[in-house]
């Protein structure tokens, strides 16, 4: 790994505020820049600042991975890709639980109420209080400064790839570096609306979430699952090492990110497997989000350069 990439881990995993979003970006620039890449910027007033390295429209791939992070929360965001039903259980016992603080602190505040003989808005007041306090934490509550796996392992296997591609591949390849995913995907739809051409033809591989966990996936889009031909291409460029599988998930499957925001692009994650659970992503969004796994970003690095070595097949 880069002494870049360490920089990155030791002292850019917060990158919540605007103040240090700025700083790394600042810094982002100065690294691919100074290894020969053309580096330009996309704001907006909602989504953010995205980083653009190499010509999104002349580009046979494009790389993603969003750079924002996210507040830290008592709960992980907890996924399973492949079972709907456990992803959909989680979920509402989340919703379950706000449910029961919401009532009990509605329950003491009617009875507050009643006895101080306050007014009848008094008894509801706390509980909107305290959903708008949960809606604003996750937003904009106290940043996350553990962010190995969510998604500092996404953009350090973007600055390898761009610190390590030779020139002759680089005019192939556009890595953008979306701002915003975590407050809605803002980021990486704002990039799709500038580049509609490549939103619809373009070959995206989104990588969020990549260094926790033994199997490396990708999940394609409706439209890319069609295309057997990119997806045997992505099969023989990442190939399994060091004891990690790679697979190109054609049944069902879902990975919600910037992937989502392109017609032809697939969410790669890395992911490990329980008995019952099936193939499962924990830790994000908590202090327990330290794993950090080099040998994934070697796998994918390594699968980005002969993606890009590998002639495209005649239409």
């Amino acid at each position: 790994m880069t002494e870049q990439s360490q920089e990155i881990l030791e002292n850019f995993q917060v990158r919540k505020s605007t103040g240090q979003k700025r700083a790394f970006r600042a810094w982002l620039r100065g690294e691919l820049e100074g290894a020969g890449w053309a580096v330009t910027e996309e704001s907006g007033r909602f989504s953010g600042t995205n980083v653009i390295a190499g010509d999104p429209e002349k580009a046979e791939v494009l790389f993603t991975a969003h750079y924002d992070t996210q507040a830290v929360l008592p709960i992980p965001n907890f996924l399973t890709p492949r079972n709907m039903g456990i992803y959909l259980i989680y979920q509402l016992l989340l919703v379950v639980g706000l449910l029961a603080a919401l009532t009990a602190v509605t329950v003491c505040a009617v009875a507050i109420r009643a006895a101080a003989d306050l007014p009848l808005w008094a008894g509801t007041l706390p509980g909107w209080l305290l959903c708008v306090f949960c809606v604003w934490w996750v937003f904009f509550g106290r940043a996350n400064r553990h962010t190995a796996n969510d998604n500092t392992s996404g953009v350090v296997t973007l600055l390898e790839a761009a610190l390590t591609l030779p020139p002759e591949l680089r005019e192939k390849a556009c890595l953008v570096f979306f701002d915003n995913e975590e407050r809605g995907m803002l980021g990486s739809a704002a990039f799709a609306g500038r580049h509609r051409q490549v939103k619809k033809e373009t070959l995206v591989l989104n990588f969020d979430c990549v260094s926790d966990g033994s199997s490396i996936q990708f999940y394609p889009t409706a439209a890319l699952k069609k295309d057997e031909a990119a997806l045997a291409r992505i099969e023989r460029a990442f190939l399994p090492q060091n004891g990690k599988t790679v697979e190109v998930v054609r049944g069902f499957g879902f990975y919600p990110s910037d992937n989502a925001s392109f017609r032809r692009a697939a969410g790669v994650c890395a992911l490990k497997r329980g008995k019952r659970l099936g193939w499962y992503l924990d830790r994000i969004h908590t202090g327990r989000d330290t794993v950090f796994q080099e040998e994934n970003i070697a796998l994918l690095t390594g699968g980005i350069r002969r993606i890009l070595a590998e002639e495209e097949p005649a239409p």
